[in-house]
């Protein structure tokens, strides 16, 4: 079982950089895929990037790639999510997940944190 936490949202300008962080607890931590989702206003949540077990592999959806950069430290049961050059487009809630199943499949998720807002104005 593993239980995550977000952090490091906030409101920035266009142009900007926000790190959002996840902190879980649990002992496998290690074992976990890890994935950012985020949930803007009327829209269906999407996976916005992700990150094998071993930190080997990652996945970015094509409006994050070259933005967005995902990263864990399995010493701080941590995942990060630095995101630079931030456009409205990005505002959303942002989720972080774990699954031991298939990291760029959404459904096989099945643990989540409460999300964190990420507000970009132009």
């Amino acid at each position: 079982q593993v239980q995550l936490v977000e952090s490091g949202g906030g409101s920035v300008q266009t142009g900007g950089s926000l790190r959002l962080s996840c902190a879980a607890s649990g002992r496998t931590f290690s074992d976990y895929g890890l994935g950012w989702f985020r949930q803007a206003p009327g829209k269906e949540r999407e996976l916005a990037a992700a990150i094998s077990w071993s930190g080997s592999m990652t996945y970015y959806a094509d409006p994050v790639k070259g933005r967005f950069t995902i990263s864990r430290d399995d010493a701080k049961n941590t995942v990060y999510l630095q995101m630079n050059s931030l456009k409205p487009e990005d505002t959303a809630i942002y989720y972080c997940a774990a699954t031991l199943n298939r990291m760029t499949t959404a459904s096989t998720y099945n643990h989540w944190g409460q999300g964190t807002q990420v507000t970009v104005s132009s």
